[in-house]
């Protein structure tokens, strides 16, 4: 872990900087990178407060978006600046997955649940998709070690909405001793019983249904258990996927009643699945990582 940060990146540094913004009392910065994980160019943003700035280290939340989004949706439509700003915490938005570039071509599918934009945040076994979907590998080791080296890291939760939180639940249960703190927004909570996942995961792991269960949230709580102190969730009410049964909320629940796991499950009326819920509860979400990292 690194103990200074001078606002320039280390002279052997992999990232390059796309742009820079003035937010509150902080930065918004933009980088890209070539990932050794997909084989393609990757982008990321990374909301530092000018405690980051100036060399303190801080807590950080790591967000994983939804189908068809990047890393601009959270950053100009979720609106958690102004609350980092004031805790003093680190936010980053990865890309959703590989999308082509000038060095290779990834594949892509006409349904937007499967190809370029999706991933589920999983490492794909079967061709074409093996090549460059790998996202569990990219975001846990290969993204996870860079912001660690080059930014003043204290300690890292993880969160995400929809696919994302999927991934937010998957990875931080898969992969404990990476993440102090995990929440979902609306999140897909048994990808592998879903019709969206069972999509993508027919594309990326063929019909091993090992694979499948290896690569759901619900299913992966069940295996290891109580890994936090508590998880927050929340649901819009009037999700429309709610109810067409792609997310699964209630499976979370009885998984983690299973495990012992501690959630806090708060269904929000009203509200759909939009960028206007998430604007509505990302500041308990950011809460809710600070409070878990002033304990780690």
């Amino acid at each position: 872990m690194n103990n200074t940060y001078n606002k320039s990146l280390s002279a052997n540094s992999q990232l390059t900087q796309k742009s820079v913004n003035r937010c509150f009392d902080g930065e918004q910065h933009y980088y890209s990178h070539q990932s050794t994980a997909t084989k393609t160019p990757m982008t990321f943003s990374i909301y530092l407060p000018d405690e980051a700035l100036a060399g303190r280290l801080c807590p950080a939340v790591l967000y994983l978006s939804g189908l068809t989004c990047n890393a601009d949706n959270v950053t100009h439509k979720a609106h958690f600046q102004q609350k980092c700003s004031e805790l003093g915490m680190i936010f980053i938005a990865p890309d959703t997955s590989p999308r082509t570039g000038d060095s290779s071509e990834v594949p892509n599918d006409e349904r937007y649940f499967v190809g370029q934009g999706a991933s589920y945040y999983v490492d794909a076994t079967q061709q074409p998709w093996a090549e460059h979907f790998n996202m569990q590998s990219y975001i846990v080791d290969e993204l996870y070690d860079l912001l660690r080296s080059e930014f003043p890291i204290h300690s890292m939760g993880i969160t995400g909405h929809s696919m994302g939180g999927h991934g937010a639940l998957l990875l931080g249960f898969k992969f404990p001793s990476k993440f102090v703190s995990v929440s979902a927004l609306s999140p897909v909570c048994a990808a592998s019983e879903s019709a969206w996942g069972q999509a993508a995961y027919t594309e990326y792991f063929g019909d091993d249904q090992s694979l499948w269960s290896q690569a759901d949230a619900s299913k992966m709580i069940e295996k290891v258990g109580q890994q936090y102190a508590s998880i927050l969730v929340d649901q819009g009410a009037a999700d429309n996927f709610l109810a067409e049964g792609q997310l699964q909320t209630a499976k979370l629940q009885d998984v983690c009643t299973k495990a012992k796991q501690p959630l806090t499950l708060r269904y929000q009326a009203g509200h759909d699945h939009s960028y206007y819920f998430i604007q509505s509860v990302i500041n308990d979400h950011i809460e809710h990582h600070w409070r878990m990292a002033q304990l780690s």
